[in-house]
């Protein structure tokens, strides 16, 4: 007989046909497979010897049958009824030991097995059924016990991170570690918002992620462990064990640990599944924005995540002050490919993915045109996918740059329209720009001087028209001729000599920068 060993000692609540015919007694029994040799792999629940020819009636599935045969030598009918009885009842398997009644393994009974599917093996040495029972009987209870005790103690160590508020990458950290294999949560479209398990193994499996999602409805197979996401009559996703190396059933019982986990993690923490979505939107992006991943091992986690990444024009965007989940609506309602998350200090990060043949400008100005009350700062296009984290970097920076509020902006600001102000945001943390700030502007911040401040702000940022700058305001000219006069005799300048105007606008500039 050609079999395959397993391990015996796993936290497997059950045993294989294989397996069994692999223990040491067993094959003292000198058995052979007759019939059914593709069934191996059949969980055997218990182990039964029956002598009776109805012996279907007392089994409820999973059993392997020990049998002389001893009732059925002679009777063509009864060794066939005998194994389609068997085959009723779900039976494991049926081992028959050669003897008196059948020195030879008997024709009808090996073809009728065959034609069930049904595990067929004759033992060609006498053998002790009650030995096989007692240690069958015992390895069962073991992995029964063992896999009990498995499943408390993951279901102790996620219910102590959920009660110690962890968030949702920690349990799943946990699950992966006790499956030991790439973890998955989908939601219903089966776009990735979770994944964890060894970096390699994870990006194995989100490489090939839209093959594994069309076949995400089939059968499970190849260590392949699928639970539903939901509760209350509402199905929310999905979390996948992907290539569990276990016995199945003891992966099922892992998933239902996890099932049991998210549900609660999202009850408790008053989260939701769309709120899943935008924690999978914020990790990629934030990423993306600071580099410290390489571009090329985000591509499988962008791609699983719906974003379209093969021959696209993709445009980075940061919006000031924008709702994520306006954002999202209005790029449903353009239907433009593209995801949105926030950021920091009120700057939502969007990256568009649009077709080559789309004019990148003509969406992003009707993009910015649904918004209210926004910055859209945008960088240039980029078509390869490895300069995106460049392109958003770009964009945060011009976010940056506008964050103060510069007046007579386009809808869509671009590194361009930044200017001197742009600059001197990249400057900002350099100890002597810093140091020329506090100087050129030490007469206002010495004092109570924020009224003047900003009066002054607007007056350069106006390009220092006074009419402009009291209307906005809401002052007479003759106070606003007031306030500029003891700007400058605070600061020492003379605002109307362009060069000393310049300074102390750059120096303004320094310290808003400083400030944000």
């Amino acid at each position: 007989m050609s079999t395959t060993l397993e391990p015996l000692e796993s936290s497997a609540p059950t045993l294989s046909v294989r397996q069994v015919l692999m223990l040491e007694r067993v094959l003292a029994g000198e058995p052979e497979v007759v019939a059914g040799a593709s069934q191996l792999d059949r969980a055997v629940r218990w182990v039964h010897v029956a002598e009776a020819a109805d012996v279907g009636v007392m089994l409820s599935g999973g059993e392997m049958v020990l049998t002389t045969g001893v009732l059925l030598a002679g009777d063509d009918d009864k060794q066939a009824e005998y194994i389609r009885s068997l085959h009723r009842a779900e039976a494991a398997a049926v081992v028959l030991g050669l003897g008196r009644a059948f020195p030879a393994p008997p024709d009808v009974m090996r073809r009728a097995a065959e034609r069930c599917g049904l595990p067929m093996v004759v033992l060609h040495r006498p053998f002790p059924f009650a030995e096989l029972t007692e240690e069958v009987q015992a390895r069962l209870v073991r992995r029964k016990f063992a896999a009990v005790s498995m499943s408390e103690a993951v279901r102790t160590a996620l219910t102590g991170l959920i009660t110690a508020g962890a968030p949702l990458q920690h349990l799943l950290d946990e699950i992966a570690h006790h499956s030991g294999c790439p973890v998955v949560v989908t939601n219903l479209a089966h776009r990735v918002l979770a994944t964890a398990g060894e970096r390699s193994a994870v990006d194995d499996v989100l490489r090939d992620w839209e093959r594994i999602a069309r076949q995400a409805g089939g059968s499970e197979g190849d260590g392949w462990i699928r639970a539903e996401l939901g509760g209350r009559g509402e199905r929310w996703g999905q979390i996948m064990l992907c290539g569990y190396r276990g016995d199945t059933a003891t992966g099922r019982l892992l998933a239902d640990r996890a099932v049991e986990s998210l549900v609660l993690h999202r009850m408790l923490g008053g989260t939701s599944a769309h709120t899943w979505e935008e924690q999978s939107a914020q990790s990629l992006l934030t990423d993306l924005v600071s580099g410290v991943v390489p571009a090329r091992q985000l591509l499988p986690r962008a791609r699983a995540a719906g974003l379209p990444v093969n021959r696209r024009t993709f445009v980075p965007l940061v919006v000031r002050d924008g709702d994520p989940a306006e954002l999202d609506r209005v790029l449903r309602l353009l239907g433009l490919p593209g995801i949105v998350a926030e950021l920091a200090d009120g700057a939502t990060a969007v990256l568009l993915s649009l077709a080559r043949d789309q004019d990148a400008a003509v969406l992003t100005a009707n993009f910015a045109a649904r918004l209210t009350r926004t910055v859209v700062a945008a960088a240039d296009p980029r078509t390869a996918w490895d300069d995106v984290p460049a392109g958003m970097r770009e964009a945060r920076h011009v976010a940056d740059a506008v964050a103060s509020g510069a007046l007579d902006l386009p809808a869509v600001v671009r590194l361009k329209d930044v200017h001197l102000r742009g600059l001197i945001r990249l400057l900002r943390d350099d100890p002597h720009v810093q140091s020329f700030a506090e100087r050129e502007l030490d007469g206002l911040l010495a004092g109570a001087g924020d009224d003047l401040l900003a009066v002054l702000r607007t007056y350069l940022a106006t390009g220092r028209n006074k009419s402009r700058t009291a209307q906005l305001h809401h002052v007479s000219r003759p106070a606003l001729y007031r306030r500029l006069e003891a700007i400058q005799s605070r600061l020492g300048v003379d605002l109307d000599d362009f060069e000393q105007a310049a300074s102390v606008h750059i120096a303004l500039l320094a310290h808003d920068a400083q400030q944000s």
